[in-house]
């Protein structure tokens, strides 16, 4: 599913719809998957309510959002997501969190950013062109780099640096069954084994 101004290739799209507003019955899935979206959508959590509606009671939601990432398909980049927002978003939604886990550390995130910022420069024009016979080594620096920061992060595991969340959650009520009068509140912050 996406939406139809989507700068993805749509050949391989089903629907085409806003995430909010999903043409399909309620209940009709058992499963969603959505990796790096919420960050891209102007009201996230109507998307987590319309999620909350085609699944099933006991339908099974993964999602991803970034924590620290950079700007990308610009403008239509909103939000970054700390762990306590999402669980405020999903539990506020109809779903319980089963696992909430960070994917990086401190070091991880540091070489994704440097990664992202030098490959930028191969399009660059002016001063920087004098400099492009060097941007066949970003390849094979960006690998060594990345594989340092992974051994890094194995042995410093702390996440308050990581740079994206994964969020595994059932859903327990959908929007309609939800009481208004007693809304579903978040009471903690779940977690994932790694």
């Amino acid at each position: 599913m996406d939406h139809e101004e989507t700068m993805h290739p749509t050949d391989k799209i089903d629907i085409f719809a806003p995430a909010s507003a999903i043409p399909v019955s309620d209940e009709s899935f058992d499963c969603a998957i959505s990796t790096a979206v919420l960050e891209h959508l102007e009201e996230p959590v109507n998307a987590l309510s319309e999620c909350s509606r085609i699944l099933k009671i006991g339908g099974i939601a993964v999602y991803t959002a970034p924590f620290i990432f950079n700007l990308h398909e610009e403008p239509l980049d909103f939000y970054r997501f700390s762990k306590y927002g999402l669980v405020y978003l999903f539990e506020t939604t109809g779903f319980q969190i089963l696992g909430l886990k960070a994917l990086s550390g401190l070091w991880v995130t540091f070489s994704i950013a440097l990664t992202h910022y030098l490959w930028k420069f191969r399009r660059k024009r002016g001063w920087v062109r004098m400099f492009r016979p060097f941007f066949i080594l970003i390849l094979p620096f960006a690998a060594l780099i990345q594989g340092m920061a992974y051994l890094l992060d194995r042995i410093d595991k702390r996440e308050e640096w990581t740079w994206m969340y994964l969020v595994v959650a059932k859903i327990i009520s959908t929007p309609k069954k939800q009481s208004k009068a007693f809304p579903v509140v978040p009471q903690h912050v779940g977690s994932m084994s790694a």
